[in-house]
């Protein structure tokens, strides 16, 4: 039995390609479809470690989009704000993967339905039924997707907490300038970001260490900010306003990585569960984090390899939702 959600997930949904073997496209070795899209694979890693939230999207009715809604219908996720657009296509994104099983993508969205979310889809009854909404960057990227994403965000920000994953992909956005913008712009509205270093430089954020980087992020009105650092694992930091107050840096958990795709978006999972759920020790908090996204490596897919919440315990042990 399913609890009612208390987490809404904002964002795209989309099909990626994934190949067998890494390399260019002639040593692929074929394609898979898979479940995908930065909003899509956080809502959908929150199901699987047992904390199904809503999730707001927009699909096409092609036969891709009727693969996505498979997808859906098998989960716990309730289908209330799955927008269906006859008008769309779904994206789909052509991943290719380094040596080291590290994606790029190739991004597919002409009439895209990720790119077509509406404003008003989401009522203020819903916004006051949760204590938290997550948001992409990816749906910042694109009008009308961009106000509709701006709009909730400034709604929610009256009722719950916010979060915001800036989700850099150079090939969406006109021009480094134009990310700046809107991700700055959206900042006063945010409470929770995660992003790399690297995507907070292309918003403008220029500090040698994570403290100071991450700071340089919180003056901007979060009160929490989490970097993650790849082989280096993730740092936090909170304000006095955070759930997490103080900073914290957990190093990760070693894997044979089969593909990195939605990893990140496993972490984030993780972390809003851990902290929707009292954890209140960023170290504590990283380390479920960084279980998730471990688990989230170790089968190709975005989110294949979470089967279930008790999957994080090859890594850790101190789930808060299974005590």
């Amino acid at each position: 039995m399913t609890t009612t959600p208390t987490i809404l997930v904002a964002g795209d949904t989309l099909v990626d390609f994934v190949p067998r073997h890494p390399g260019s496209p002639s040593d692929a070795g074929g394609y898979e479809p898979t479940f995908g899209g930065s909003g899509a694979n956080a809502a959908m890693a929150l199901d699987r470690l047992g904390i199904p939230p809503l999730c707001w999207t927009r699909l096409a009715t092609d036969e891709l989009g009727a693969f996505l809604q498979e997808y859906f219908a098998a989960s716990n996720i309730p289908s209330e704000l799955l927008v269906t657009d006859e008008d769309a296509r779904t994206t789909v994104s052509l991943v290719t993967h380094d040596a080291d099983r590290g994606p790029s993508f190739a991004f597919y969205r002409e009439r895209g339905a990720d790119t077509r979310l509406q404003q008003g889809n989401v009522s203020d009854d819903t916004l006051k039924s949760v204590s938290w909404v997550h948001t992409t960057g990816v749906t910042m990227s694109i009008e009308p997707s961009r106000s509709a994403t701006l709009e909730l965000q400034s709604r929610a920000a009256d009722h719950c907490t916010v979060s915001l994953d800036p989700n850099w992909r150079p090939e969406m956005w006109h021009s480094t300038h134009e990310f700046r913008a809107v991700i700055r712009g959206a900042l006063s509205d945010v409470d929770v970001v995660t992003a790399t270093p690297d995507e907070l430089s292309v918003a403008g954020f220029e500090a040698d260490e994570p403290a100071e980087l991450a700071r340089a992020v919180a003056n901007e009105g979060p009160h929490t900010v989490v970097l993650t650092l790849g082989d280096a694992g993730a740092f936090c930091f909170g304000t006095h306003d955070s759930p997490v107050t103080g900073q914290a840096q957990h190093e990760g958990y070693d894997v044979d990585p089969v593909d990195t795709t939605g990893a990140g978006d496993a972490f984030l999972a993780a972390f809003i569960g851990s902290l929707t759920h009292g954890v209140r020790d960023p170290d504590r908090a990283l380390a479920i984090a960084n279980a998730a996204g471990a688990v989230a490596t170790t089968r190709a897919g975005a989110v294949t390899a979470l089967t279930g919440p008790d999957a994080l315990r090859q890594f850790h042990d101190d789930i808060p939702w299974l005590s």
